[in-house]
């Protein structure tokens, strides 16, 4: 059995530092002047991937060594240098002495989120009649950023242009195999890609990033069918522990429980004032 401890979350943190950090690797392969950068300080895996972008922060502050206030100040020069807000993901398990310096030193909580894990285990069953999953590459990188987008800007077509640069940036990520689901055999049926999906693994954690679906193929299965395979692709990697983050409370968060994922703990961001 695996414990929710500050094992357990050094491994979900570096899981998720390493994704984001990823995030800048790849904008800074496909925009050399774009400035994105990354590095670690105390064992925090610190990001910066542009002035508003949501992958600007750190992950694992406190977990990986005691934090000090000259850390910190050296984790806020990286930010401010570059113009962006000091942002921090910060797991309870770094202890009350790493969350009472942050208040020290004027930080304030503004996000709640719940890290979610369950071990790795391939499904038992194979997909739905009609269903088809697939890794995708490179020459489908605009299929793929093209479903997502669709599946996440329906209601808000103003996120589109983020939405496209930030499939092209999933695409392009290390260690970051992405899915398409499609639906076909049904005649006179809407068919073909239908949703898209990521994971992105490190050191035997695969974290499960968000799928969408496109609007006229929504309830037929496909989400689930994305998870199962993200979930049996894990597994051949030799991946154990899958890895999830959603909103606190959220639908996200019930949706993940129901597939067995358990909450490791519940997440704190800190920004800081002034």
């Amino acid at each position: 059995m695996v414990f929710s401890d500050v094992a357990l979350a050094r491994r979900l943190e570096a899981a998720e530092g390493f994704a984001c950090a990823q995030f800048a690797e790849a904008r800074r392969r496909l925009f050399p002047e774009c400035g994105s950068t990354w590095t670690k300080r105390a064992g925090t895996t610190l990001v910066f991937d542009g002035i508003d972008a949501p992958t600007t922060q750190s992950f694992g502050l406190g977990l990986f060594e005691e934090l000090t206030a000259g850390d910190l100040h050296e984790m806020e020069e990286f930010f401010r240098s570059r113009g962006a807000a000091v942002m921090h993901e910060v797991s309870p398990m770094a202890g009350a002495a790493a969350l009472d310096l942050l208040c020290a030193r004027n930080y304030r909580p503004f996000e709640v989120s719940s890290v979610l894990y369950r071990t790795v285990e391939a499904p038992s069953e194979g997909l739905p009649a009609g269903i088809r999953v697939r890794t995708v590459g490179p020459e489908e990188a605009q299929i793929w950023s093209s479903v997502s987008t669709r599946g996440w800007s329906h209601g808000h077509p103003e996120l589109a242009e983020f939405l496209e640069q930030t499939g092209a940036l999933c695409m392009a990520r290390e260690q970051s195999p992405c899915f398409l689901a499609e639906l076909e055999g049904e005649p006179g049926a809407a068919g073909g890609p239908g949703a898209a999906g990521v994971l992105s693994l490190h050191q035997g954690v695969a974290l499960f990033g968000g799928s969408a679906t496109v609007p006229e193929l929504r309830r037929r299965g496909l989400q689930a069918a994305l998870l199962d395979e993200r979930m049996r692709y894990a597994a051949e990697q030799g991946c154990d522990l899958a890895m999830m983050v959603a909103e606190a409370g959220s639908n996200s968060q019930r949706n993940a429980e129901r597939k067995g994922f358990r909450i490791a703990y519940t997440r704190l961001k800190w920004r800081l004032a002034g």
